[in-house]
Order: structure tokens, then C-alpha cells, then sequence
């Protein structure tokens, strides 16, 4: 059985997995173009903040895999870092859900498995930094 260190560490590697392949979705959303239609501003400060989304989510992921052992000592850092990171994973499946208007979402076979792969890796992120939560919680 897998246990809560080696999920992380898995989710670890999952965050930077991600971080890889969301380098394809300007190219597939066609951000070029849809943000052309919008003032300079707005575009320099869409572009800021999909880096940091990006960057958050690669921090993530190298946390989680050199310092798993760390996110489930049960110090209270490691309790907030991996509510944290719970909370910004379950926010995100949450707005996935109830926020995002789908009707514009690429059609096909392929993107609607890439989706349904997403929304699985976002519930898994989700449920293993909320038992790491709980183990820190524990703890304390």
C-alpha cells in the first residue's frame, strides 16, 4: 500500500507533469488570438498571472518531491503549507465545475479526455495534500 509521503511525492511529480503540459495551452485555447482583441494591459497582466499560476504549480511540485517527508512532519508549517495546497487544489476543481463557462472548450475526443484527465489529477491533488492536512493536524 502507498502511503501518504509516496502520494505526495507522486503528486509531486503529477504538479510538474503539468506544469509541462499546460506549456501547450495558449496553443490550444488559441490565446494569440483572443488576447490580441483585448487592451495591453489586460494581456500583459493575463500573461503575469498564468505565470504565476505556473510557477505556483511548479513550486508545488518540487516541494512535494524533495521534501515530502517535510509536508507531513506534523509541524505547523507543514499543516498550513498542505492546507495551502489543499485549498488551491480543491478551489481549482470548484471553479472547474461551477465558474468556467465550457461552451467555447475545444471539441473532439482528445480534449475531452485531456479534461476528464485534468479534473481526475486536480481531485487527486486535492484529496492528498487534504490528508496530509489531516496528518499535520494530528499531530499538533
Amino acid at each position: 500500500m502507498v502511503n501518504t509521503q509516496q502520494l505526495i511525492c507522486i503528486a509531486g511529480f503529477a504538479q510538474i507533469a503539468l506544469v509541462i503540459g499546460s506549456l501547450a495551452i495558449p496553443k490550444i485555447l488559441n490565446w494569440q488570438s483572443e488576447l490580441a482583441k483585448v487592451q495591453p494591459l489586460i494581456k500583459q497582466m493575463f500573461w503575469t498571472y498564468a505565470a504565476y499560476i505556473l510557477a505556483i504549480n511548479l513550486c508545488f511540485g518540487l516541494l512535494s518531491v524533495f521534501d515530502s517527508v517535510e509536508l507531513i512532519n506534523g509541524a505547523h508549517i507543514s499543516m498550513f503549507v498542505t492546507a495551502f495546497i489543499a485549498v488551491y487544489w480543491i478551489s481549482r476543481v470548484l471553479i472547474q465545475f461551477f465558474y468556467f463557462d465550457r461552451t467555447n472548450f475545444p471539441k473532439g475526443s482528445r480534449n475531452r479526455l485531456a479534461e476528464i484527465v485534468l479534473v481526475a489529477l486536480f481531485i487527486f491533488l486535492s484529496l492528498v495534500y487534504s490528508r496530509a492536512f489531516y496528518i499535520n493536524y494530528n499531530h499538533i
